[in-house]
Parts: structure tokens; C-alpha cells; sequence
């Protein structure tokens, strides 16, 4: 076979894993399995409206109603949240009624008005540009990759990728960058690939079967990853290709022989996605892996019109659909064994608004309410500080007065938080967040351990 040909086979194969990683053909089913922790960050795309995600019962709740009347969800229909955190009583959005068990259970915690920040800003700050902000904010593709860590055209890496680098060497192992998407900046190292992982069961490259290494097209393409070129570009190409082939198997290997989740998952992409989580994280676990992030980016929760409701596209609908998915997910993990070694982290791109838009939804903001939920949460409770719920109020960076909230808690802290808890020394966290360097305060307490 000439190059042409390796080639021409090459590109015809599908895309499992062509995004690159190591292979995980080093990892051992008898290694010690009782120190796994993987963190999963459900990525909210488009700008989840977190002020109707969590609201207030309590005297705020009379400010949210009296600044978005169109939006804002009766008090009566929310689904109450035990006790008083924060200063507040808080209700969730009905759509997320199959969470609440596991608020009430100490599993879930949120996070109080998160978002990207260079250093701690006022309102008052941003008003009158005395302070440094995180470039473009409002743009989705810009804001996308702030929260997930990007810094700057020179550096595309993102902070967990970055983060574990930092992992000493005992905690590592070859695939702990994952993503299910396309887009990979929050796992992205600066000197480490990614791992692809699709949330279908294909087993086929072409004709070659991957659970079936003793067949003859799967042994050729098994050759074929192991090719060698003189020309860089090619070697390169060959390299990745040998990555996505052993990681391909190994993914397809590891799902045929994993028992099925012991929870229903809606079939639908998101359902599918943690489905196949919840599939392998215990083989991860009995292989012996150590550390893994896993990047999961679902929806389209730009909702500037019809952001109430029962269609498909609104944010009622779509929040009913992360929660059944996630309440089936941590059903899984908990009868599997792992509820106790993985973290689920819940972000978006921004808040929106507290106006209202004249289309019946809201418009890009800043501060976004966000969950933690899984066995290490401190849960039961919500972290960092309620914005003051009024139209040009203290917290509204604005210059309209449109309810854009200035984060109190930045996406760092958060970051650093779920990082430190993976076993990234604390002195190190600064060299993966480091804006951190600015907070007096670096990480938080919704984490066990």
C-alpha cells in the first residue's frame, strides 16, 4: 500500500477521535480503581436565561416580577427549594421539578451570578470604565470560549485542559480531555490533544469492524495507524490517524462490554450523550483511569422570542429536557457506583437580561446563575451573592438599565474549584486560571473534599 492509498483510506474512515488523544491502551483493568474523579460540564449553548432558572420566593421575588411582568414565572408554579441560602428562599423553574430531589438531598447546588471576569468589578466600575472586563462581552462566540478558559488568540487552550497538565503525574493518564462536541476549548491543553467521543455506537471504519480486532479489514486498518513518513505533514497526519484508530477501538470495546445504565434516558441528543457517559464512566473507573473532563454542549437557549412556553425551542422546554437527562444521569451513576467520583457542572454562554425583549424573551447579559450537582456537591444550598433584582439598580452594569448583571462570582473561581478538587496543587492554579491571581478568594466550598 503507497501513501496515496493510506491516505485516500484514511480520509474515507469516519471522524471518531480525528479531533486526536493518546491511546488508551495503557490503562490497566486491574489498576487500582478506587481514586477516579472526572469532572462533566454541561455546556448550555446560547445563553441559558438563569434568572427564570432560580428565582427568589422571598421579598426579591416582588422586584423579578415587577421588571420582566411578561416573563416572569408565577411565584405559585415554581418548585420550592428547602430551607434559606444566601440570604434568600429560592424556587426553581417548574421545568427543572426532576432536580429538585436532588437540591433537597444535598446533591445540587447553584451558583449565584457566575461569569467571566478579569479581576472583582462593581457596577459602578464598569459604568465608568474604571476596571478591565473580559473582551467582546455579549458575543456568543467570544463568551463561549471566555467561560471555557480561552486567552487570547495566541493561547486557544481552555482551563480544564490546561489544569490537567498540572495533575502530577500519578493522577494522569492517557485520555482525560474528552469532548462529545465540536468544539473543544475548555479541554484543550497547551501541549496535550483531545479525545472525540460520540454518542452513537458505531463500530465500523469503513469495513473494518472495531470490536472485532481478529478480522482482516480491521488488522489492515490496524497496520494502517501504524504507518511511518519522512514528510512532517504526513507523519503528522499518521500520528493523529494512529491516535483516533486505538482510541476508537478502545471507546467501542469498552461500550459493547459495559453493562446498560440503570436509568432511562430520553432518546434525544442530550439523553443520548449522557447515556453514553453513564455507560462508560464506570469502565473508567474499574480500568483503573484517574482524572478526566468531559465536555458536553447541548441546546439553543437564545431566547430572545418565545422563551415561555411548550414549543420545542423555548426555554421551558429545553430546561424539562437537561433535567430529565440529568436526573437520569445521576440515577445511573449513583446504582453504578461513581455518583460519588464525578462532579457535573452546568454553564452557558451568558445570562440575559432582567428587561424583558419585545418578542417575548430577553436579551445578552453577563452573570448567569449556574448548578453543580453529583455525590462531592455540598449541596443543598446556593453559593455567591443575589444581584439586586431592579432595572438600573447596583448591580446592573447597563448603561439603558436593562438588568445586565456585573458577575459577583467569577468563572474562574468555579473553574479552580471543581480543578482543585481533581488534584491540581493549589499553588499551581494561577498557571491555568490566571486571572485568579486578582481574587483574594480563589476557590469555593461547594465541593466535599
Amino acid at each position: 500500500m503507497d501513501r496515496r492509498h493510506f491516505l485516500r483510506l484514511s480520509a474515507a474512515a469516519p471522524t471518531l477521535g480525528l479531533i486526536g488523544g493518546a491511546s488508551l491502551l495503557g490503562a490497566s483493568a486491574s489498576a487500582a480503581a478506587d481514586d477516579y474523579r472526572a469532572v462533566v460540564c454541561l455546556f448550555l449553548t446560547g445563553g441559558n436565561d438563569g434568572l427564570n432558572s432560580l428565582v427568589p420566593t422571598d421579598g426579591a421575588y416582588s422586584d423579578y416580577a415587577t421588571a420582566r411582568p411578561a416573563l416572569a414565572l408565577p411565584k405559585d408554579s415554581l418548585t420550592a427549594l428547602s430551607g434559606s441560602t444566601a440570604g434568600h428562599s429560592f424556587g426553581m423553574n417548574p421545568a427543572l421539578a426532576p432536580l429538585a430531589p436532588l437540591y433537597n438531598q444535598g446533591r445540587l447546588a447553584w451558583i449565584l451570578n457566575a461569569g467571566p471576569l478579569v479581576k472583582p468589578a462593581t457596577a459602578r466600575q464598569v459604568l465608568d470604565h474604571s476596571v478591565a472586563v473580559p473582551s467582546f462581552l455579549l458575543s456568543h462566540s467570544d463568551q463561549v470560549m471566555w467561560q471555557q478558559g480561552w486567552l487570547g488568540d495566541t493561547d486557544g487552550s481552555g482551563w480544564a485542559g490546561r489544569s490537567l497538565e498540572l495533575l502530577p503525574s500519578s493522577l494522569r493518564n492517557p485520555v482525560n480531555a474528552i469532548t462529545m462536541n465540536t468544539e473543544r476549548t475548555l479541554v484543550l491543553g497547551r501541549n496535550s490533544p483531545v479525545s472525540y467521543l460520540s454518542a452513537w455506537d458505531s463500530r465500523w471504519w469503513g469495513t473494518a469492524d472495531l470490536a472485532q480486532p481478529q478480522l482482516p479489514g480491521t488488522q489492515a486498518l490496524n497496520r494502517m495507524a501504524q504507518w511511518q513518513f519522512a514528510n512532517q505533514y504526513e507523519a503528522e497526519y499518521a500520528r493523529t490517524f494512529g491516535r483516533s484508530v486505538s482510541e476508537s477501538t478502545i471507546f467501542t470495546q469498552a461500550a459493547l462490554n459495559a453493562p446498560a445504565p440503570s436509568a432511562n434516558f430520553d432518546d434525544n441528543d442530550l439523553g443520548r450523550m449522557l447515556r453514553k457517559l453513564a455507560t462508560l464512566l464506570p469502565v473508567f473507573k474499574k480500568r483503573g483511569y484517574k482524572r478526566q473532563v468531559f465536555l458536553v454542549q447541548w441546546g439553543g437557549l437564545d431566547t430572545h422570542s418565545g422563551q415561555r412556553g411548550s414549543a420545542a425551542t423555548s426555554q421551558d422546554a429545553q430546561l424539562a429536557v437537561v433535567a430529565r437527562a440529568l436526573a437520569a444521569f445521576d440515577k445511573a451513576n449513583q446504582a453504578s457506583g461513581v455518583d460519588q467520583s464525578v462532579a457535573t457542572v452546568m454553564m452557558s454562554d451568558f445570562g440575559r437580561t432582567l428587561r424583558q425583549a419585545s418578542g417575548g424573551g430577553s436579551d445578552h447579559a453577563w452573570g448567569n446563575h449556574w448548578f453543580v450537582m453529583g455525590g462531592p456537591v455540598a449541596g443543598a444550598q446556593a453559593y455567591g451573592t443575589l444581584p439586586t433584582l431592579t432595572l438600573g439598580g447596583p448591580d446592573d452594569g447597563d448603561a439603558n438599565g436593562d438588568g445586565r448583571f456585573v458577575p459577583t462570582t467569577s468563572t474562574d473561581q468555579v473553574g479552580a474549584t471543581l480543578m482543585k478538587w481533581m488534584g491540581v496543587p493549589a499553588a499551581q492554579l494561577t498557571s491555568a486560571f490566571p486571572n485568579l491571581a486578582n481574587f483574594s478568594t480563589q476557590t469555593l466550598n461547594f465541593l466535599h473534599g
